[in-house]
């Protein structure tokens, strides 16, 4: 009988321990088999139990219960509403959401395709949202990729993207370049300005000015990165957003390029995200970047860690994300700050357990301002993702007052999913202290 309680005993706590970060699923694929992808999330700034989700290419879930019950509502815009979705919650507890546009609804067909960005706000958790707002309207130009920030104080926001002359064209005199909008309020855009200084081409290739993402500190200064032909670029502002610089500075080697081959997946990036310190510690003002590259070979991608303490002069040595060894690949990832605490998160996948394409999903943080970062596997099983299905561009990843909500895709048998799962901050303390008396 003892022994019978015994065994009973160590498989509820193998289970406790195998299911230490409950997995959401938030959506798979419908019966028309348009895919999940490329999903964003955001932390309501005023009641963290309020988490707002959104996925390719139109679809919102939201809970107000800090994730127990979940929500759905659909965006539409007479622009279209066509993926790379960005959510981002203000200082007021607004929610603010970005994508790109499709107004004849024809898709690729139609030369109107990707003819802006536009953008939504949503005052009640996420539940209702305005008809959209047009940003950089500019045919026959195509506008992608956009992301914002916004002013932990005032409110006011920035926008970044590329412009294409032409996506996806070969032609050589054909340019992309990093686009630049603000606004104060997120309900009238000003017209875009370019920062970029060095052009990239329109293939949407290592070689094309990618991956914009903007940051503001609390003190107004404006700071923006991409990648183009294997470098890493920052330009900033420090009079919000009115002036430049003059010549960007190539703050980074991005080794490769950010178009890498990664197996199981049509297409893979590593486009460089940064972040400012804006928490009442030690630590505000800092920046902070991340990047995936294959430096190390073709099998062996990593995600890579850098910081500034003064506003993009001089930077740290990458250090590798990630604890493993294997020489396997770690891609996607994506990091947030909690502006209440300092906390630094950063999301990816990960193969290192595996010596085929089984994937998990790893959080890697750090608590001392990026000086030392510990990490957990967060995804309860692996996935294996299949070549000829489209499996995005990005993941995401919100933090806000001690609750840490990442988010991700994964693909089973051809078929992509959107997950999530609500971390508590003492649960990751709890669990870190778990694994050192093992």
């Amino acid at each position: 009988m003892e022994k019978r309680l015994l065994l009973i005993f160590l498989m509820l706590g193998h289970v406790a321990a195998s299911a230490q970060f409950k997995n959401i699923k938030l959506s798979g694929e419908d019966e028309a088999g348009k895919p999940m992808v490329e999903p964003s999330i955001t932390i309501n700034q005023k009641d963290s139990k309020n988490i707002i989700a959104a996925y390719s290419l139109d679809q919102i879930k939201y809970t107000r219960d800090g994730g127990e019950t979940w929500n759905e509502t659909t965006v539409t815009s007479p622009y279209g509403v066509y993926g790379d979705v960005v959510l981002e919650s203000d200082a007021k507890g607004d929610i603010h959401f970005f994508h790109l546009s499709d107004p004849s609804g024809e898709g690729r067909s139609n030369e109107a395709w990707l003819d802006r960005i536009v953008s939504h706000m949503s005052d009640d958790g996420g539940e209702s949202w305005d008809e959209g707002k047009s940003i950089g309207h500019n045919p026959p130009k195509d506008q992608d990729k956009p992301w914002v920030a916004i002013h932990p104080r005032k409110g006011n926001l920035a926008v970044t993207w590329t412009q294409f002359d032409k996506y996806g064209s070969k032609d050589k005199e054909c340019q992309s370049n990093i686009m630049l909008s603000t606004s104060s309020n997120g309900k009238k855009w000003n017209d875009p300005i370019q920062l970029n200084q060095v052009p990239g081409d329109c293939v949407d290739g290592d070689n094309t000015a990618e991956g914009a993402v903007p940051a503001i500190g609390r003190d107004g200064k404006m700071f923006v990165t991409w990648s183009n032909g294997e470098t890493i670029y920052l330009d900033r502002s420090y009079n919000d957003g009115e002036t430049w610089l003059r010549n960007d500075i190539a703050i980074a080697d991005h080794v490769g390029g950010w178009d890498m081959v990664i197996p199981g997946l049509g297409r893979c990036n590593g486009m460089p995200v940064i972040r400012v310190d804006n928490s009442p510690t030690r630590s505000v003002g800092v920046l902070h970047l991340i990047w995936a590259d294959q430096r190390n070979g073709d099998t062996d991608t990593d995600v890579w860690y850098m910081r500034s303490v003064n506003h993009g002069d001089n930077w740290t040595a990458p250090q590798k994300i990630g604890a493993d060894s294997s020489n396997r690949h770690q891609f996607l990832p994506w990091m947030t700050i909690d502006q209440t605490t300092g906390y630094i998160y950063i999301v990816y996948y990960d193969r290192r357990n595996y010596d085929d394409n089984r994937t998990d999903v790893y959080l890697s943080y750090s608590s001392d301002g990026g000086n030392t970062f510990k990490e957990e596997k967060i995804s309860e099983s692996p996935f294996i993702p299949t070549k000829d299905k489209f499996f995005g561009d990005y993941t995401n990843i919100a933090a806000h007052d001690g609750i840490i909500a990442p988010i991700w895709a994964r693909m089973d048998n051809g078929k992509t999913s959107i997950w999530t799962t609500i971390i508590k901050q003492d649960q990751l303390m709890k669990e870190e202290k778990s694994n050192k008396k093992k």
